[in-house]
């Protein structure tokens, strides 16, 4: 099993490396200032032991002070090779996560909505924040790093053999305890950093959910609840960081206490070749300063080949996004002209889940122009008409053409862009109402958008704002009233001018007074559109051309409503009178 983590890990490490291609000379840079730092660096203990055995122990004070300014020249260029190797690494993974970024954003918008119904938003913001975040690390204290640790550790070892092998040797006495707890460390930490990764991502998940839901929270006096849920996982999570920080707890001192010894082997045993003349005083000088290079790595490099790992481990998560296929296929060609707006639904049937049909063999037809309302129970399958029209799901059976020709044939962003959609939960993004409205598209001007406010009859509420379309909306729209979000959205269709319009319970959730100007909204909006309008109140579509009735994913009638109000057992007729009584009562 080791063998395919192994293999497995190397090509997720390559990977990595082929997202620094656009960074080739950066990456190259780091490299050769690596292979120049470790010669450098073991240089100053080797000039410490020049000096004592030739110059000190000689009296030759003018060679000593020139030896003495190559040591201060030595320690200011590795000094400021190190500056430029540190900041290289960092340069090289930030450019790189900053494209990674761009790159998951990008494939997270492109999915279908199934990704999103079975997938945290907290899981999605873990991927694009804190795992592309981890990544880094492979570049700034992950690879290159590595290298340039272990090329400095061959190059002390060779330069302490060098000076002295019979006390490299003694030295290296201790070496194996070293690897053997370099080994069981690496272990653990990979595995308690596997369990922090793990308990992130659950905590952001959980956190997004209740803070976007913290007015069902507080409705529901779930406070305490949700309190006592989250300190059990920031409990976990605390304990998770704790084991690792217990594994490095252990290594340094063990660490340290093998350096120790071999520092003390080397004492002793150098001591006795100085007397004995087979060790140059300068050598036994040198060597604490040459053990300390060699061991200062070793002890990184645990840390360092974990820290490696974690962001393989979060590179295989954000890889594993940015491989999901499960898009809408669009293959279509460009739209040239506008729709004229005719819809046909052929035979179709769409199931989320295996063959858990939602629509079953639905058939109808919307003329260009014409305004068609769909009615029914919930749970009857209106959403999904809207989101297979949307092409945001595919359907498995029939066929959906617009102006004779399948919705699969045009070109998604074209094809999108001549439909607009007024949901009945209107979501507004934290910014001015100006840039809500317009989402930053730069090809509508403040012109156009006052203009359609005007139309729709939202100019003068949007004006009374402080700061009128300027006026920073908070998320989701919390300062502004379900109305004002409501006449926001209905701007924001009619400044794209679409050329098919769909209204999804537009005024379920507006009180009386405002109804009336969204109402005043609707007809503006669907005057010489092809419009489906989904509603609950019946009143609010009688002046639609057809009303589209559905029941557990069928169409049971299709007409006008002087033609369904006739059928005395008819469904519309029974949802009809449901509401006629509530209103007589």
């Amino acid at each position: 099993m080791s063998d395919v983590n192994k293999k497995f890990d190397y090509q997720i490490l390559g990977r990595v490396l082929s997202l620094a291609k656009p960074y080739r000379s950066i990456f190259i840079g780091a490299g050769l200032l690596a292979v120049v730092l470790a010669p450098l660096a073991t240089l100053r203990p080797y000039l410490v032991k020049v000096m004592v055995d030739d110059y000190i122990f000689k009296y030759d004070i003018s060679g000593l002070s020139k030896m003495a300014l190559i040591f201060i020249g030595v320690l200011f260029t590795h000094a400021i090779l190190q500056y430029f190797f540190i900041f290289s690494t960092n340069l090289l993974g930030q450019s790189v996560i900053r494209d990674l970024r761009v790159h998951v954003y990008r494939q997270i918008t492109s999915l279908k909505l199934t990704y999103f119904d079975k997938t945290a938003i907290g899981t999605s913001t873990t991927r694009t924040i804190n795992d592309i975040e981890t990544i880094n690390t492979v570049f700034s204290q992950g690879v290159i790093t590595i290298i340039a640790d272990l090329l400095t550790l061959f190059a002390v070892l060779a330069i302490m053999f060098y000076t002295s092998w019979k006390l490299t040797l003694i030295c290296l006495v201790t070496m194996p305890f070293l690897l053997i707890a370099t080994y069981i460390f690496k272990e653990k930490v990979k595995e308690a950093y596997q369990i922090v990764r793990t308990q992130i991502s659950k905590m952001n998940a959980f956190l997004q959910e209740r803070i976007s839901g913290m007015r069902i929270v507080q409705i529901f006096n779930a406070e305490k609840e949700e309190a006592q849920q989250f300190r059990l996982i920031n409990r976990e999570y605390t304990q998770a960081n704790l084991n690792s920080i217990l594994y490095y707890a252990v290594f340094f001192p063990v660490v340290d206490i093998i350096s120790a010894a071999s520092l003390g082997l080397m004492v002793w045993w150098g001591a006795r070749g100085v007397i004995a003349d087979d060790v140059t005083l300068g050598a036994l000088v040198a060597f604490p300063i040459f053990l300390n290079m060699l061991f200062r790595p070793m002890r990184m490099l645990a840390d360092k080949f974990n820290t490696l790992q974690m962001g393989l481990v979060a590179a295989e998560r954000v890889f594993s996004v940015l491989d999901r296929t499960d898009k809408i296929p669009n293959e279509g060609y460009p739209l040239t002209e506008r729709f004229k707006g005719h819809i046909e639904f052929k035979d179709v049937w769409i199931a989320y889940a295996a063959r858990d049909w939602v629509l079953k063999n639905i058939s109808f037809e919307v003329k260009a122009g014409e305004t068609m309302a769909i009615v029914g129970s919930t749970g009857s399958g209106k959403p999904t008409i809207i989101s297979i029209l949307n092409r945001f799901y595919d359907i498995q059976k029939g066929a959906i053409e617009v102006d004779g020709s399948s919705i699969q044939d045009y070109e998604l962003f074209a094809y999108r862009r001549r439909i607009a959609v007024v949901l009945q939960d209107v979501f507004l993004f934290g910014g001015s109402v100006l840039e809500n409205i317009t989402l930053r598209d730069s090809d509508i001007s403040r012109e156009e958008v006052i203009s359609a406010a005007k139309m729709i009859g939202a100019h003068d509420f949007i004006e009374k704002l402080p700061g009128g379309y300027d006026y920073k909306v908070m998320e989701r729209g919390a300062t502004l009233s379900m109305g004002q979000r409501q006449l926001i959205s209905f701007v924001r269709a009619l400044v794209f001018d679409p050329d098919i319009l769909i209204l999804d319970e537009a005024t379920s959730s507006v009180d009386p007074e405002t109804e009336s100007v969204i109402q005043y909204a609707i007809e503006t909006l669907i005057s010489k559109r092809t419009s489906i309008i989904i509603a609950h109140r019946l009143s609010t579509i009688q002046h639609a051309d057809n009303i589209m009735v559905l029941h557990k994913g069928e169409v049971q009638e299709i007409g006008s409503h002087d033609e369904l109000i006739q059928v005395s057992d008819g469904h519309y007729r029974q949802l009809y009178d449901m509401q006629f009584v509530e209103v007589v009562d």
